[in-house]
């Protein structure tokens, strides 16, 4: 695992100003808020010689907690390369108001020398060699169904969609993905990818605290990583970054009810499609909802305009039963509202144009492999899961949002399995909402 911190804000233009380091930004707007004198009059006060000392006078006069200050920091980027997908997972679930990028799958590789050392990861040492068989199977069955989809989508065109008058680039590509959005549920969560984020010194303060109190050592080694980086930039708001109880006891808690439920509904059949929505329009008396669904929707032009106050004020829960971690690694990442799941294998999606036959004995011995490390309370079983565990996912958030991600996620481009997921759930909250059907524009996944 590497970690480089790629920094920072941009300087103010004026040539007589000093350079604007995330602190001494966070310092002298801390000042500012305490004062009437303008910006530039509390700049100009700035010791350029030893910046330093400004800070530490600033902040010692400010009198304020470490959590405003660091959110006045701008954007701090982080790079992690050669980081476990499950990691990658867990950052975005944690790093809520962060902006970030993953690698994609299409530019990862695909080989069991991908993958971090067994040691690294908490996998217990009579098991290792068993785990690191179970993932170069996977990687072999992956490779092999690429192999032969790819070839499918030559010899049987009328299998892939293509826009109409598509270019030869245009056709090649779609057909590439054709068959890797189908032979990628074989692909190991233990996979290798490369991750960065940007946000606040606060925001990474909390983030880094959070994975220093997680279980897996793969998180503990990043957070000191991390830590070590940003302690270069912003070394007085990342001190606040070290393993909490509190964030510790709810990692176990929730570690144990992972177990509890992964152990009671371990499967490697399929799971069928359930989805749940639950929608709550109450307001309170003093402030009623005032405006029509139409009227909060009907003026868009696309999904990104803006939604109304009816749509806004209106909360949403929705959960499917069964989201393959191929799907998960970016619903996921949608950042309102609350995300939760057990990240477990409650059955194991495989696409119509793979026969589950042939891999009958993978999957059997890839759940009895995760089956024995759940069993001694191993939070290392995740390392053991194939981006083809079904697992229970649940978001909460509000009208706008959700209305936002069905479009984009049944919208031109989207994966076939996203586009099944979000229509399900489309549907539910059109059931209850039947006043916004006119203008909510479910999409049919065309290719791009």
């Amino acid at each position: 695992m590497k970690v480089t911190g790629l920094a920072i804000v941009p300087p103010p233009s004026a040539s007589d100003l000093p350079k604007v380091t995330p602190e001494l930004l966070a310092s002298v707007l801390a000042r500012y808020s305490r004062s009437n004198e303008g910006i530039g009059s509390i700049l100009a006060k700035v010791d350029n010689a030893n910046p330093d000392a400004s800070i530490d006078r600033i902040l010692k006069f400010v009198d304020y907690g470490h959590a405003s200050i660091g959110g006045l920091t701008g954007g701090l980027a982080v790079a992690l390369d050669g980081v476990s997908m499950w990691l990658a997972y867990k950052l975005f679930e944690i790093a809520q108001m962060a902006d970030g990028q993953e690698s994609s799958t299409r530019y990862i590789t695909m080989d069991p020398a991908n993958i971090p050392g067994a040691e690294a990861l908490g996998v217990p040492d009579d098991l290792a060699d068993r785990w690191r068989g179970v993932l170069a199977r996977a990687f072999a069955a992956y490779n092999s169904e690429y192999a032969r989809l790819d070839a499918l989508s030559v010899a049987e065109p009328d299998r892939i969609r293509l826009p109409k008058e598509a270019k030869p680039a245009v056709v090649a590509r779609i057909r590439k993905n054709y068959a890797l959005d189908r032979a990628r549920y074989f692909i190991p969560l233990a996979t290798k990818t490369n991750v960065g984020l940007v946000q606040s010194s606060r925001m990474w303060a909390a983030t880094v605290k959070h994975l220093d109190s997680l279980p897996n050592p793969e998180a503990r080694a990043a957070a000191g990583l991390i830590r070590a980086e940003l302690l270069k930039i912003s070394p007085r708001l990342m001190r606040h970054s070290q393993a909490e109880p509190s964030y510790q006891e709810q990692a176990n808690q929730e570690l144990a009810a992972s177990l509890r439920m992964g152990l009671g509904a371990l499967s490697s059949e399929p799971a069928p499609d359930r989805v749940w929505v639950g929608v709550d329009r109450s307001a309170p008396p003093w402030l009623p909802q005032w405006q029509p669904v139409g009227e909060a929707l009907r003026h868009r032009s696309n999904r990104y305009g803006q939604q109304g106050a009816a749509t806004r004020r209106m909360r949403v829960a929705f959960a499917w039963n069964n989201m393959a971690l191929a799907e998960l690694r970016d619903l996921n990442r949608h950042r309102t509202g609350s995300r939760y799941t057990p990240l477990i294998q409650a059955g194991f999606y495989l696409p119509p144009e793979i026969d589950r036959s042939l891999h009958a004995a993978l999957l059997a011995e890839q759940m009895e492999l995760t089956r024995e490390l759940m069993a001694r309370g191993s939070s290392s079983y995740v390392y053991s899961l194939l981006l083809g565990a079904q697992t229970p996912f649940e978001h909460s958030t509000h009208a706008d949002k959700f209305i936002y991600e069905a479009e984009l996620r049944t919208g031109m481009g989207a994966h076939f399995r996203y586009a099944e997921h979000l229509s399900a759930a489309l549907r539910e909250f059109l059931t209850q909402v039947p006043e916004a059907r006119e203008w909510v524009v479910e999409g049919t996944a065309e290719p791009e």
